[in-house]
């Protein structure tokens, strides 16, 4: 069963920093494709922020997050990081991470599963 807890959230001001965390139990993110961090804002759709994949690392972002944020992971912890920097109000969402099956849950946007969720305000 896959659980996952996201921590790291927070209110921050514009230009702010914060380092999210996910932590997977029940499962390893190694035995998916990869990990994924996406976000909803209040009244938007969800939309995907970031991806990991599992067999080499490779790394791939929304345009939004290229050059702020950056994923990793910690094998040995079964844990996902995201550090956003230099956060902007248009970041404040409630962040989520996903353990997706194939290269079509990043593409598509299909996350079979989340945790609660860590919410993040970037506002003056």
């Amino acid at each position: 069963q896959v659980q996952l807890v996201e921590s790291g959230g927070g209110s921050v001001r514009p230009g702010g920093s914060l380092r999210l965390s996910c932590v997977g139990s029940g499962f390893s993110f190694l035995d998916y494709y990869g990990a994924v961090w996406f976000r909803q804002a209040p009244g938007k759709e969800r939309e995907g922020v970031a991806c990991i994949v599992s067999s080499d690392g490779v790394t791939y972002y929304e345009d939004f997050a290229k050059g702020r944020f950056t994923i990793s992971r910690d094998k040995a912890k079964n844990t996902v990081y995201l550090q956003m920097n230099d956060l902007k109000p248009d970041d404040t969402a409630v962040y989520y991470c996903s353990a997706i099956l194939d290269w079509e849950g990043w593409a598509a946007g299909r996350f079979p599963n989340r945790g609660q969720g860590t919410p993040v305000t970037v506002s003056s």
